[in-house]
């Protein structure tokens, strides 16, 4: 889905498509800040984004088969919560 079919469905409330657009660009900031600030964004209802950390780990380059250090690093999950998975 893409941010413009969102804002779409958001001026079905009466907002104008640069106000829509605006608190779409406001919730995905809270849901960005807060999963890097505490790790977790719980949604009720609809989930929660979590931060995740990939440790460190050897790789192979597909090239030359050189073993290759990959450094850790920062992802985000996403587990659907219990009215979502229903809804599926």
């Amino acid at each position: 889905m893409s941010k413009t079919i969102i804002v779409k469905n958001l001026q079905e409330t009466g907002l104008s498509e640069k106000q829509a657009s605006a608190a779409l660009e406001t919730v995905l900031k809270t849901i960005k800040t807060e999963t890097a600030e505490k790790g977790k964004f719980p949604i009720k209802g609809f989930g929660t984004f979590e931060k995740r950390v990939r440790a460190a780990r050897k790789g192979r380059n597909p090239q030359t088969g050189e073993e290759i250090d990959i450094a850790e690093s920062n992802n985000v999950g996403f587990k659907a919560g219990k009215e979502f998975k229903e809804e599926l």
